[in-house]
Order: C-alpha cells, then sequence, then structure tokens
C-alpha cells in the first residue's frame, strides 16, 4: 500500500526510462509521450546536451543560496534579457512560486507610487494560475477554491474572450490584469491577438500593469519564444516555468526596468530559486531554443500537426469537435468523454492528457520528430476509427 497521499488520480502505470519522444515502462512497453511532464520536457527525455551540461555542474557545486552571488544564474538571466522583451529576473523553481512573486511584484509596486490601494489583479474566470492560496483565488474556480477558505482577497474577473466584461470590471483599485495568452489547464484556449492588443491598450490608458502567464504557452511550445509575441505586443511581467529547464525545475519571472525597480533587497526570497544546478540545465535548454531553425522547425511540425488533425476531425466529425492551441500546444476538444478517448489512445501507446473543456491536451517534446508525429496521428485516427 502506498505511503504517499491520495490527492492525485494516478494512472496505473510506471516507467523505467525514456528517451527523446519516447517512455519505457517497468513492464517492459514503448509509449509516445506526449505529455512530457505536461509540456515540461522541452528537449525530450535524457537529451544528451542537457545530460552534460546537468553532469558537468553536478560535479563542481549545486547550491550556494542567493546570499552570493551565483554566475550560472547571472548568465541565464542575461540570456533571456537579450532575446526578451525583459529587462530583469528574479528566479524561483516552479510556475505557481513565479505567479507568486508577480503578484507580490504587483502591489509593491503601486505602494511605492504611493497608491497601497490600487492592488487588485484582473484575471479570467476559470482560469488556472497555480495551486497556491493566492493562485487558486486568482483562478477563480469554485472547484480549485471550494475547503480552502478564507478567501485570499485581491482578485477580480471578467470572461475570456470578453471585452466588455473586461472593461467593465477594472476599478480604481485595479493594479494589473494578468491571463495566460494561450489557456493550458483551461482547455487549450487560444486568446485572439486583438484582444492580447486591446487589452495592452486598456493598460496604458489606464495605467495598470499586464501580467502575461507563460509557464505553459512559453519557452518556444507556441512556434515563438513567448506566445504574446505573435500578437507583436509587449507585457511588463511574465512568469515563466515548465520547459525552460527541460524537466529540472526552474521558475522565473522577467520583468521590464521600471517594475523590476520596486523589487529591492529582501523584498523577495527564495532558498532555491537559481541555484547553481538548475540554472545550467537552464542555460543549456536555451542553447538549444536559441539556435538557428529550432523555433522555425517547432512551427513547421506543429503546422503539419494541425493540418492532420483537421483532416481527423473532417472524417470524424461526430467525435472531434474542434482542434485547438498553437504550435506543439494542441487540444482536440471532444463531444465524448475524454477520460475514455485518453485511455484508448494510451492502450494504443500514445500518451496524452486531460485539460478542462472536455479537451486532450497533446504536448510533444519541442524537437519531436515529422515521424513520430506521423505515429500520432496514425493512432488518433484508428482510436477515432474503432470509437464506440
Amino acid at each position: 500500500m502506498s505511503a504517499l497521499a491520495k490527492n492525485y488520480n494516478r494512472r496505473k502505470i510506471a516507467f523505467k526510462r525514456g528517451k527523446g519522444s519516447y517512455l519505457y515502462s517497468i513492464n517492459g512497453k514503448k509509449y509516445l509521450d506526449f505529455v512530457q511532464g505536461i509540456a515540461v520536457n522541452s528537449l525530450g527525455h535524457a537529451n544528451p546536451y542537457l545530460i552534460r551540461a546537468i553532469n558537468k555542474q553536478a560535479k563542481k557545486v549545486w547550491h550556494v543560496s542567493n546570499a552570493f552571488i551565483i554566475p550560472e544564474a547571472e548568465k541565464l538571466a542575461k540570456k533571456l534579457t537579450k532575446k526578451t522583451f525583459a529587462e530583469s529576473v528574479i528566479f524561483q523553481n516552479s510556475g505557481a512560486e513565479a505567479i507568486e512573486a508577480a503578484i507580490k511584484i504587483v502591489r509593491r509596486y503601486f505602494y511605492l507610487k504611493g497608491q497601497p490601494k490600487k492592488n487588485r489583479i484582473l484575471c479570467v474566470k476559470n482560469s488556472f494560475h497555480g495551486r497556491t492560496l493566492a493562485t487558486i483565488y486568482a483562478s477563480g474556480s469554485k472547484k480549485m477554491t471550494e475547503g480552502f477558505g478564507p478567501k485570499v482577497s485581491g482578485f477580480d474577473h471578467f470572461q475570456f474572450g470578453n471585452y466588455l466584461s473586461l472593461k467593465n470590471a477594472i476599478t480604481n483599485k485595479t493594479a494589473a490584469i494578468m491571463m495566460e495568452p494561450i489557456m493550458g489547464e483551461g482547455g487549450i484556449k487560444v486568446v485572439p491577438e486583438w484582444f492580447l492588443k486591446a487589452v495592452r491598450k486598456i493598460c496604458n490608458q489606464k495605467k495598470i500593469l499586464l501580467i502575461l502567464d507563460e509557464v505553459q504557452c512559453g519557452v518556444g511550445r507556441s512556434g515563438k519564444f513567448f506566445a504574446f509575441e505573435h500578437s507583436k505586443i509587449k507585457s511588463d511581467i511574465v512568469p515563466i516555468a515548465k520547459g525552460i529547464g527541460g524537466g529540472f525545475p526552474i521558475g522565473a519571472v522577467l520583468m521590464t526596468k521600471k517594475v523590476a525597480s520596486c523589487m529591492t533587497a529582501g523584498t523577495h526570497g527564495s532558498t532555491f530559486g537559481g541555484n547553481p544546478l538548475a540554472m545550467s540545465a537552464g542555460n543549456a535548454v536555451l542553447d538549444q531554443i536559441f539556435k538557428k531553425g529550432f523555433l522555425k522547425n517547432v512551427q513547421k511540425n506543429s503546422d503539419f500537426f494541425n493540418k492532420e488533425l483537421n483532416k481527423i476531425k473532417k472524417d470524424y466529425p461526430k467525435i472531434i469537435k474542434d482542434v485547438r492551441g498553437k504550435g506543439l500546444l494542441i487540444g482536440l476538444k471532444l463531444f465524448h468523454d475524454q477520460s475514455k478517448f485518453i485511455k484508448k489512445l494510451e492502450y494504443n501507446r500514445l500518451l496524452t492528457i486531460r485539460a478542462s473543456e472536455n479537451t486532450v491536451r497533446i504536448l510533444p517534446p519541442l524537437n519531436v520528430k515529422k515521424s513520430e508525429i506521423n505515429i500520432a496521428i496514425q493512432i488518433i485516427r484508428k482510436v477515432c476509427k474503432e470509437y464506440k
């Protein structure tokens, strides 16, 4: 009997090793892994370049704490600021921690401007920003918050994609708008480019900050380094995690210089955030993602995948309602039970995972091969054909 708490509904399957896009179970079965730790293993399993970088660093120093200068963190922050809108970075260990830091930054920013009551953050109703107390109330989902009162205050909500709902929810206490450019857990819903542009405009007009949560859709997952880049806007604060470590826990908050100026010594901290071992993993991941042609290949493969999935949707219109997403963050919204569909895919050796709105989430590694996408297409088509 397991000594682990029952807060996960785990599938009855365990793995002994992985290689690239594949996982091998303890009973010898080979699976095409299109979960990849929920968009975490951006370079797949056991990536040789990543292994070498971590092994090299592991022989030197793992952890020293932020009481000292960490050259590996300085190097990763410089890479991120060189390639993005950001001018400053705070490292954390996870997406939820990065969101929490972003919330603190917003409140501190307006406090120092002499506007301590300008402290509320406007979020999408039934979004997902993590599992901490603050982030579940930011999500505004009854399912997430039930049993975890008292309520953490400071969050208001608007309906997804509804500009009037957003506009009407803004008050003189609104400090920031926070949203995912592509909702991951929320059903692989892409925020339209016109909407992101409109949000940026109203933030400028009302002098409020824009937080774009790229924890799942960032770090190349959409075919650009950040998903919001497709709309050609800039954010003030961007929390990231998942793919940046390629499987090693890393979170980060990217900020403009204006925003970062409020975070002085002692305002925020993390025991493990920015540790040398994690930073070496992050540097290795970015070496690969920023290689010439890498992101173009993500776009190319995603275009092919999307085209083939839409062919299946056309052939099986009573099973697949919609093909969603951007890049290699893909969702199949179904008419029928997603759990049954996911189970049938797994039986055929393709691993996927659920998202809200009866959507099957498909998350290959960013360096997935076209031949592997073809195998996934064949399996999805087979399951649709045999589906009852």
